[in-house]
């Protein structure tokens, strides 16, 4: 079983403040990926060796099983059974069990157009039955950071190691084999996916702020390329087309450019503009 968690809300706490130090767009973009990435790794779940271990036993008694060796199958099986006994004894134990934890990144580096030109191709090969050719080609159109963890559900598991050694003590091998098999399959995939240009788009949209009184056309292309970051975010699908957060977000960074080409009084519109992008997030 697998459960994917789409979270979003947690990018601006992955965006470190140092890329308010950045000079150009890029600048400040780059420094938001890489500091997210990195806090992705420090922040992600930590494995508990004793349920890694009782996961290895479960696919050391498979292949004990395989060889027909069932006194190492039930001597595994115990040792994987009291690994997560120790664990659960715990009154902190969680209900599940982290037994791998990793972070990947994948930035799309095309445009707007070139976003929604794959889009149609992918469409097109679609209505044309070459699934597996739009498969590869959708595949490319990310642009994330993903901090996954796959994790042992306490519910169920422990439980059906007991059945399988039982099943093995009453010589019924093949019963054995597929609650263990069932077992190493109920295990739960957790991804919390952080989209890169929605995480762009708040750090410069930070950035534009803190140099929006002494850079003002420094500040404007931060803006800009806030509002091309949003609309990329649209186009991948990590927004809704009809959201109409997104277009209020477009609609107050409009407003905040032209009044930086104005009298440059925005910091009350910058306030709002980075809670409606909040409200945004939290929203999605």
């Amino acid at each position: 079983m697998k459960k994917l968690i789409l979270s979003v809300a947690t990018a601006a706490l992955l965006c470190s403040t140092t890329t308010l130090m950045a000079k150009t767009s890029a600048e400040v973009s780059k420094t938001a990926v890489t500091s997210a990435t990195s806090n992705a790794q420090d922040s992600k779940v930590h494995v508990i060796k004793g349920a890694v271990e009782a996961v290895a036993l479960t696919q050391k008694v498979l292949v004990d099983l395989d060889k027909k060796d069932t006194k190492s199958a039930i001597k595994d099986l115990e040792d994987a059974i009291g690994k997560l006994e120790v664990v659960l004894a715990s009154e902190k134990a969680p209900k599940l069990l982290p037994v791998d934890a990793s972070v990947t990144a994948m930035e799309y580096i095309g445009d707007v157009e070139q976003i929604k030109k794959s889009v149609k191709m992918v469409e097109d090969l679609l209505d044309d039955g070459k699934v597996q050719e739009a498969r590869v080609l959708l595949d490319t159109l990310r642009s994330e950071i993903d901090v996954i963890s796959v994790n042992l559900p306490v519910s169920s598991y422990p439980d059906a190691l007991k059945l399988a050694a039982k099943y093995l003590h009453e010589d019924k091998v093949d019963e054995a084999k597929a609650v263990l098999a069932t077992a190493l399959s109920t295990l739960v995939e957790n991804v919390v996916i952080i989209p890169i240009p929605i995480l762009k788009a708040d750090a410069l949209i930070k950035a534009s702020s803190a140099i929006a009184k002494t850079d003002k056309e420094q500040a404007l292309k931060h803006l800009a390329q806030a509002k091309i970051e949003l609309e990329k975010a649209k186009v991948l699908g990590y927004t809704s087309k009809s959201d109409v957060t997104y277009k209020a977000l477009d609609e107050a960074i409009e407003k905040t450019e032209k009044e930086i080409k104005g009298k440059n009084k925005a910091e009350k519109l910058f306030e709002e503009l980075i809670n409606k992008l909040k409200s945004f997030k939290e929203k999605m």
